[in-house]
């Protein structure tokens, strides 16, 4: 299921572009101005509307961690915001002059990318605002910017066209079957924009009618991952003896509710699970019974599985390998476990996990924005 959950009408013309950090939704427009507002209820943050560009926006796009916003106009002009007052950090003008279309950050926030109307293409620091290094391709109008292994030394990016929708409509498809999921028809203009919030089951969609549509899709269809004991949490290996109770009786398997409750069978001990112990430690003499237990368990095996891959890569320490309890940001600007980081500067002196270059500074800074993205991400995954 997807429903529309809310519609903004601010813009006074066209809306071109829509962005999601972990806790703001960005929107930029041919009336010269970008607009935030809050994930928890969408009503628009007191600095918003930023104004600078002199004509047309065309895409705005946040860094990774969310605390500044890109924006790119006809102007010529690249543009910095603070997203947490909308102060202007810099604005940097693309050498050629011409309408800037299109910029996009690095994964790691120390670069940021533009590309303009005439296919030039500029890499700036996004630490100093300074230009490093700029490229010009031929016959590019509207451009896409995506980043693929950048290096210091590398600018990894290609092009793509941008297809706006010509029936008015935004259609979902599922990747793995190419089938359509959902066709969305609210908008009574062409669509220009549309964009999937990081780690939210939401979908922003723009248009030429000046709107911002915000669906909000059902988590049972996204995951197709729950059956009929939808109620339970999510994380098998986190049941209680209760919750492996409800789950045989979802199965049609009531009679063994007694037995594994006397054997304090609880989600971990139920996915470890083997003919063996099923026979010799539970004592099921049905082999019929212990084939069909089996079964369920490997569905339950090959969920976990699917719900670990799941988790969304920012939220993985890349130290660690794990599901991040309190994340920092460190100088090389990637985020990480708090621990973890700290035995790693105390162990290799300073060098970052993820460059292995030399740390400027040791400070770590707590990152607020990702932790409340995580608690939200298992909220919604342990219901």
């Amino acid at each position: 299921m997807v429903k529309l959950i809310h519609t903004l009408a601010d813009h006074s013309d066209d809306v071109n572009c829509c962005a999601f950090s972990f806790s703001l939704l960005a929107t930029c427009s041919l009336d010269k101005t970008i607009r935030l507002y809050s994930l928890s209820d969408f009503t628009e943050l007191p600095h918003s509307p930023l104004k600078f560009h002199t004509y047309a926006v065309h895409c705005c796009c946040f860094s990774p961690s969310g605390h500044i916003l890109a924006s790119c106009s006809t102007d010529g002009t690249t543009v910095l915001w603070n997203t947490e007052n909308g102060q202007t950090l810099a604005v940097m003008e693309q050498p050629s002059g011409s309408p800037v279309r299109v910029c996009q950050f690095s994964p790691d926030s120390t670069c940021l990318a533009s590309g303009a109307a005439d296919g030039t293409v500029v890499l700036w620091n996004a630490q100093s605002y300074k230009l490093y290094r700029w490229r010009t391709r031929s016959s590019v109008f509207s451009i896409g910017i995506m980043w693929s292994g950048l290096s210091s030394q590398n600018l990894g990016c290609f092009f793509y066209p941008y297809f706006r929708s010509v029936d008015k409509s935004v259609i979902v498809y599922d990747t793995n079957t190419e089938n359509i999921l959902h066709t969305l028809t609210q908008h009574t203009r062409y669509v220009t924009a549309c964009a999937f919030a990081p780690h939210t089951l939401l979908l922003a969609t723009g248009s030429m009618d000046k709107t911002v549509n915000i669906w909000q899709f059902d988590l049972e269809t996204l995951c197709q991952a729950r059956s009929s004991e939808g109620h339970l949490k999510q994380f098998t290996e986190d049941w209680s003896e209760e919750d492996v109770s409800t789950w045989l009786c979802a199965q049609g398997l009531k009679d063994l509710v007694g037995i594994f409750k006397m054997n304090n069978i609880d989600g971990k001990e139920l996915l470890n699970l083997t003919k063996e112990s099923l026979a010799d430690d539970l004592k099921i003499e049905s082999l019929g019974l212990r084939s069909k237990v089996l079964r369920k368990i490997e569905e339950l095996r090959t969920r976990v599985k699917f719900l670990s891959s799941e988790i969304p890569d920012e939220f993985i320490c890349p130290i660690t390998r794990e599901l991040m309890k309190d994340p920092v940001i460190a100088s090389d600007g990637y985020s990480y476990e708090k621990e973890a980081m700290e035995n790693w500067i105390r162990t290799k002196k300073r060098t970052s996990p993820m460059t292995n270059l030399v740390l400027p500074s040791v400070v770590l800074t707590p990152n607020r924005t990702l932790k409340m993205a995580i608690n939200r991400w298992l909220e919604t995954h342990q219901k």
